[in-house]
């Protein structure tokens, strides 16, 4: 793929069908309790490089050296993982990745027994795993207290281990907690591979029982839906589009665009095998919370801007260690386009646009796949291009092809 693309859209309303990828969220959780519980079978596994990269590695028992690339879930995913199964192993990244901290996770681990050092700064990768070494595992169940308000994946790679550790594991979870969704979307699918474990608010507990063998299918991605929320909304002539694979009781917590994008423009539809999107007319400003949903956040605040409709967003804390420094990164672009994003108190912005158009403009990704996919959607109202679209790979590699199948010129 060339290092740039120019989009348009050459007339008419949107329509169609979109193929959606599998959920990375669940594929990689999945993928990780599965290799504990042995066997069993999981479908429409994930293509986004993410998933395939957490297979390639956990395909690598040998390996002394795993790269975990710029993936979040598969770097904090995999140190609890190698951790428990007694390996010997240098977990690295990218240079991103290795900005990244994990001194939270490391800490936890290190408190259960298990022997973790860091190869170059204090609290960030890359990581010497060693496994449990001389430090018997205790008989009783351990207990740790976490701050409620860092990674869900740092308390999701926790979780995962539980059943395997002797006593068991009891999480106590203080102060505000983030992406409570990916929380139960942990324990649900530890659950279906036969774990006995609860939420009890601000209280986790895992029972030291294994996990079985299990087969499972995997829900499309709602982070991916919006995308195709957003081009609904912004369709000349109305609009509509029909994404299979996605359900009414999802586990996923980005399953909340189908309220947020009900005041941006779009309605929803559940049908048998999906849903079913249709323009409607906006309403006007409100407020949302991101706190249990911060992969939306881009896609809300490009389309809010667009649609003219000021949006007070918080919860957005966890985007300055995304890939990118997310927030930055969207009161660069909008800019561009006549929008802002501004701090109106610490943790509270506000997206805003009176003068909005898209002209031609140039937006810049940052090696950040949600940023080429959050903006791609205004080619509906002008020309514009994307720089480094070969990032989507990461999340939804046929996007690209998606957006040409259903009617954009490249």
């Amino acid at each position: 793929m060339s290092d740039s693309i120019t989009l348009a859209w050459p007339r008419g309303p949107l329509q169609g069908t979109a193929q959606l990828p599998a959920s990375k969220s669940e594929s990689n959780r999945a993928l990780i309790i599965q290799a504990l519980a042995g066997n069993g079978t999981l479908s429409n596994l994930s293509d986004a490089n993410d998933t395939q990269l957490m297979r390639r590695l956990l395909a690598s028992p040998a390996a002394d050296t795993l790269d975990a690339e710029d993936a979040g879930t598969v770097m904090r995913f995999l140190t609890a993982y190698l951790s428990v199964t007694d390996r010997q192993v240098l977990l690295t990244g990218t240079a991103r990745m290795r900005e990244r901290p994990i001194g939270v996770l490391v800490d936890a681990l290190r408190q259960l027994g298990m022997q973790i050092d860091y190869a170059e700064r204090e609290g960030y990768p890359p990581l010497n795993i060693k496994g449990w070494g001389a430090n018997l595992p205790a008989e009783e169940m351990a207990e740790l207290t976490v701050r409620g308000d860092i990674s869900s994946q740092y308390i999701s790679a926790l979780l995962m281990i539980g059943p395997q550790l002797p006593g068991g594991l009891r999480l106590f979870l203080t102060g505000k907690v983030g992406s409570r969704p990916y929380i139960r979307m942990t324990l649900a699918l530890m659950q279906h591979f036969g774990a006995d474990c609860r939420d009890l608010g601000s209280v986790l507990e895992v029972l030291p029982i294994s996990y079985k063998p299990a087969d499972y299918a995997i829900e499309a991605d709602w982070s991916a839906a919006s995308y195709w929320y957003s081009m609904v909304a912004l369709s000349p002539a109305g609009g509509q589009i029909h994404l299979p694979g996605l359900r009414r009781h999802s586990l996923q917590g980005d399953q909340a665009i189908v309220g947020i994008m009900e005041k941006l423009g779009v309605a929803t539809k559940f049908v048998p095998d999906g849903v079913l999107l249709t323009q409607q007319p906006p309403t006007g400003a409100f407020s949302q919370d991101f706190t249990d949903c911060p992969d939306l956040a881009q896609t809300v605040a490009v389309i809010a801007a667009a649609q003219g409709i000021s949006v007070e967003m918080t919860g957005l804390e966890s985007l300055r260690i995304k890939e990118t420094d997310r927030i930055s990164a969207l009161q660069t672009e909008l800019s561009k386009f006549g929008a802002t994003l501004t701090e109106e108190k610490p943790d509270v912005f506000r997206v805003a646009a009176t003068d909005f158009e898209v002209n031609g403009q140039t937006v810049a990704t940052y090696h950040d796949h949600r940023m080429a996919m959050a903006f791609a959607p205004l080619a509906l109202r002008g020309p514009l291009t994307i720089n480094a679209p070969q990032v989507v790979r990461k999340s939804y590699p046929r996007f690209w092809d998606e957006l040409e199948q259903a009617g954009f010129k490249f």
